[in-house]
């Protein structure tokens, strides 16, 4: 079988019925690493995302890096050979994507300490993305996150790290760091370090309010704690996110530089 270029578009011309499987192998070897990123990145990776949205997105730019960077005739390698190739791009690419996914879980669990707090836990929705309940606070700091990070261009800047990937590890290396073990870790610190900037501004001010009434219902025992304290907490819990809008987003954009800085890091320790 003739073997392919690394730009086979100039192939496609008059291509013959035989070099069909070869170019089809080359798409699929392509469209691994950015693939992967793409399943497991917070964005894309959803399960409201259709399947075949995910399969297309990913052959398409499979053709943008195909036609960008050499890749090694697929005739020439071994079986074992190919299985390593093939399983160094999926450690790439779900890397990426989990780094991202586990930073990006700040405001989900800040949003679900901010509802234990004000007592707002009980009002839960199902989450499709994790399959069981989660707090509404929790899928609106999740939904306001997805936001930040899509007006800030994350999205692009995330793709296009991804893409200059292939230039500082070309389709056909073998040799892993264990650097990106060590990114995992970080992130996971990274994650409860901005959780907790997030939520303190509102924990602090629920938790003054929740001594308040305890001093009240200590002095008057009278009242119903139940009809007294929570109508209060939570009302104060809608106020107290009103005003730190601002602050909250301001975090959520340090996320987003922070997560992107990360995703760098992990392409740069594949040198």
């Amino acid at each position: 079988m003739q073997a392919i270029p690394g730009n086979f578009f100039e192939m496609l011309p008059g291509l013959e019925l035989a070099d069909l499987i070869n170019i089809l192998s080359v798409l699929a070897i392509a469209s691994l690493r950015i693939g992967s990123f793409l399943i497991a990145s917070p964005l894309l990776g959803y399960r409201v995302i259709p399947l075949q949205v995910r399969i297309i997105a990913s052959f398409s730019m499979a053709f943008l890096v195909s036609s960008m960077v050499s890749i090694p005739d697929l005739n020439q390698l071994a079986g074992i050979e190919l299985l390593l190739i093939v399983a160094v791009e999926l450690i790439i690419g779900v890397t990426s994507g989990l780094i991202l996914t586990i930073i990006f879980s700040s405001a989900a669990l800040a949003g679900e300490k901010i509802a234990a707090t004000a007592g707002l836990s009980l009002a839960a929705l199902m989450d499709p993305e994790s399959g069981g309940q989660t707090p509404v606070v929790s899928q609106m700091m999740n939904l306001l996150m997805v936001v930040t990070f899509l007006s800030l261009n994350g999205h692009l800047l995330a793709i296009s790290t991804i893409l200059q990937s292939y230039n500082v590890y070309p389709i056909g290396n073998t040799s892993m760091s264990f650097e990106m073990v060590k990114l995992g870790i970080d992130a996971g610190g990274i994650m409860f370090r901005f959780g907790a900037l997030i939520m303190l501004p509102v924990v602090i001010g629920l938790t003054l309010v929740n001594v308040i009434i305890g001093i009240v219902t200590r002095s008057a025992p009278t009242l119903n704690l139940f009809s007294f304290g929570f109508p209060i907490t939570m009302i104060t819990a809608f106020i107290m996110l009103y005003l730190v809008a601002g602050p909250i987003a301001d975090n959520l954009s340090r996320v987003t530089e922070k997560s992107l800085d990360m995703l760098m890091r992990n392409i740069e320790v594949l040198y």
